[in-house]
């Protein structure tokens, strides 16, 4: 005889459909609101937002701080706490544009960005070639994409899936309607398989942020001078395909006078075509290429490190525990 389901067990799924509908109609009403707020408005409410985070604390500006403090040794006490409140300004720029990102016309998107050093991209793009792109968390990766894909070729990723389910699909649609593909990480296929797919057919850049370690199964890798863990994908991916690889990293900077958004503009960088330095296995050479990515951000990192949004826990010594 199976035993009838108690109070608390019925309330559960009651409240989590509660709560998914709140989370989608309040995601779905920002969404809508910040695209209609004047550019300086809502620009100065989300750097209210983060001034606010800072001064509450909590474990995730603490994991920002630390890793700040690991890319600027140099820095005393006060002048990181100013790096931490500029780190977290950035942070919530990005929000603000990906909230008003489905609004902005190809030219304004065009206007925010540039690109630097992708001469050799464009070949293999116009070319019908496939380019993978090693990126990490960065400035602006969604207005970065959306510009690749109207500038470059219609772009490829693989994003963790949100929930409630409503806000994952409203993601992807939003994304696909400027050329950007995504495949989820869970839920779906493999996303391996999709990614090897998407490269043998040619004409896409395939962009993966791939700082993080999400598997288990990355990399260590030196990083600002400490042993961090990295996903391996993009060089495994590179190597299987043929497609070539590159780093692309990217940061905002302030914007010359009438161009960007909100007095900023995004800034992608791209390494050299990356080959395997050693010879060996498939293991030892991808390790070397996912080294080269590290190299490549490390720059970035320390002389914009603001725009570096990391408030997860990347290096091995902290990987024991804290916060991710």
């Amino acid at each position: 005889m199976t035993a009838e389901p108690g109070t608390a067990e019925l309330r559960a799924p009651l409240a989590k459909r509660v709560t998914d509908t709140v989370t989608v109609a309040g995601f779905k009403l920002g969404w809508r609101a910040l695209r209609g707020l004047p550019e300086p408005l809502a620009y100065g409410l989300f750097d209210r937002i983060a001034d606010l985070s800072v001064k509450r604390g909590g474990k995730r500006i603490e994991r920002l701080r630390a890793n700040y403090r690991r890319a600027r040794p140099e820095l005393d006490d006060a002048a990181l706490q100013a790096l931490v409140r500029a780190g977290m300004r950035s942070y919530m720029r990005y929000y603000c544009e990906a909230f008003r990102l489905p609004s902005l016309s190809r030219e304004q998107i065009n206007g925010a960005v540039v690109c630097r050093g992708d001469e050799e991209v464009r070949r293999f793009t116009e070319s019908g070639e496939t380019v993978i792109a090693f990126v990490g968390h960065l400035g602006n990766f969604d207005l970065a994409a959306a510009w690749a894909a109207g500038q470059l070729a219609p772009t490829t990723t693989v994003a963790e899936r949100l929930q409630p389910e409503e806000v994952f699909e409203e993601f992807v649609a939003f994304r696909n309607s400027i050329d950007m593909d995504i495949i989820p990480l869970t839920g779906g296929g493999d996303p391996f398989a999709a990614l090897v797919q998407a490269a043998r057919a040619g004409g896409r850049i395939i962009a993966l942020a791939s700082d993080r370690d999400l598997t288990s199964n990355g990399v260590e890798v030196d990083l600002v001078g400490h042993p961090a863990r990295m996903a391996k994908g993009p060089a495994v991916l590179s190597l299987l395909t043929g497609a070539p690889l590159y780093c692309a990293a990217i940061h905002y900077e302030p914007a010359p006078n009438g161009t960007g958004l909100g007095g900023y503009r995004t800034v992608i960088e791209f390494s050299e075509r990356l080959y395997p330095r050693v010879q060996g296995p498939t293991s030892a050479k991808a390790q070397d290429l996912i080294q080269q990515c590290a190299d490549h951000l490390s720059v970035t990192i320390r002389e914009h490190t603001s725009s570096w949004h990391m408030l997860q826990r990347v290096f091995v010594e902290d990987l024991s525990g804290g916060p991710r």
